[in-house]
């Protein structure tokens, strides 16, 4: 069995082939019930709420908690060796709307931000999730080539306008690499009505707005 490699501005060797026989053994006998409640695949964009316009991809995988509670791990990539950058969690407005004000803020909205990387029952799925209101913070700041995750967690929020930054370059990028089309994609969900969103979140483009 070949080490494994591991990913890049990553310090360390490969995984030996003794570990990786290791984790099959404990694959075999460990049940991972966590993980296996992941049903759904997510692809978007987050930028920082201390500096809107700067943005990371990430992958979410996500499961239910209850009907109203979602919680995701999210990932630089989709392959084998993706980096874990952050967490996010997904309530529904009735949830949010029981929130303090000040915790209402950290939170964001899902009516643009939001993209599927495939393509199964997604315009079913993306009608449940654009209601929802995320909390995310991301760990490691891969966008500034960090080989480790370094600092204090770093609050994210979604992007609620394709003019807040390089939507044809970014949404073309990773277009290109899943395989996918957003302008046929958007055409799609053009019946999805777009919820009423909260004055309370998205605040972070709320304060950039009022300091210019």
């Amino acid at each position: 069995m070949a080490a494994r490699t591991g990913p890049c501005n990553v310090p360390g060797d490969t995984v030996p082939a003794e570990d990786m026989v290791l984790e099959i053994g404990a694959s075999l006998i460990q049940n991972f019930e966590p993980t296996k409640q992941l049903c759904a695949h997510l692809n978007a964009f987050h930028t920082y709420a201390d500096e809107p316009g700067r943005y990371v991809e990430a992958n979410h995988y996500c499961a239910h908690l209850t009907e109203d509670v979602r919680q995701c791990i999210l990932y630089d990539s989709p392959g084998p060796n993706a980096r874990l950058i952050g967490i996010e969690y997904m309530i529904t407005p009735k949830l949010y709307e029981t929130l303090p004000t000040d915790e209402r803020k950290l939170w964001h909205s899902h009516v643009y931000g939001l993209q599927q990387a495939w393509e199964a029952a997604e315009t079913q799925e993306m009608k449940h999730v654009i209601g929802l209101y995320g909390k995310v913070y991301h760990l490691w700041q891969t966008d500034r080539g960090d080989e480790l995750p370094l600092g204090a967690p770093k609050l994210m929020t979604s992007f609620t306008a394709e003019n807040q930054f390089d939507f044809v370059k970014a949404v073309g990028e990773r277009d290109q690499r899943f395989g996918t089309d957003y302008s046929r994609k958007r055409q799609s969900r053009e019946d999805i009505e777009a919820p009423a969103i909260h004055e309370d979140a998205d605040s972070a483009w709320k304060t950039r707005r009022n300091s210019l």
